[in-house]
């Protein structure tokens, strides 16, 4: 039998569910009726400590740290396949992306964890050159959770680079500022730490 927190007024973050709506392609939580579909769609949710559905349910009566905290948001893989099904229109995958910001922004997750790792990583490698570069993600992935993974990763990389599918210098677009302000306009804010 699982065992449930009941948790009191005064530790709920009404608040919450406004700054959730207010994210970039993230409104329309109140329009939610919990059907349920979301969750049967996501190929992740079995890996979920919390479903699609109940994060937003969580988001809207304002569990902030247990939504931030959640490694559900992580598991996100962004394919989608929640926001074509939903009947009300509501953008799931923007939810889950502007979640992965709070939870950076707001320090409620470990920066050793992959998926915040991951995330930050592949964000400033965007704001740096505004383009991918696969190397320095990954570079800065493995710096940020453990540097050894490089040495397991290296035999990848070679054969990469030998099918000329990697390269070794990135490129950078003639005004990566630009990129910078598109990000900040596009709440990329959120993700300053």
């Amino acid at each position: 039998m699982e065992v449930t927190e009941v948790l009191s007024e005064r530790e709920l973050d009404r608040g919450f569910s406004h700054q959730v709506q207010d994210l970039p392609g993230a409104g329309g939580l109140e329009k939610c009726i919990q059907c349920g579909t979301c969750s049967g769609s996501c190929q992740m949710s079995a890996r979920m400590d919390y479903t699609p559905r109940r994060l937003i349910e969580m988001a809207r009566v304002g569990m902030k740290r247990e939504v931030l905290s959640s490694r559900a948001i992580w598991y996100c893989a962004s394919c989608y396949s929640c926001t074509v099904r939903c009947p009300r229109g509501i953008n799931i995958t923007e939810v889950m992306s502007g979640l992965k910001s709070l939870a950076i922004k707001n320090e409620m997750c470990s920066r050793r964890d992959d998926g915040p790792a991951f995330y930050t990583s592949f964000y400033d490698v965007i704001k740096r050159y505004g383009r991918l570069h696969e190397g320095s993600v990954i570079a800065g992935f493995a710096w940020k959770t453990n540097p050894w993974r490089l040495w397991g990763m290296a035999p990848l990389g070679w054969k990469m680079f030998l099918s000329g599918n990697l390269e070794v210098l990135p490129e950078k677009i003639k005004k990566p500022a630009e990129i910078s302000l598109l990000l900040e306009k596009l709440g990329g804010g959120v993700m300053k730490r």
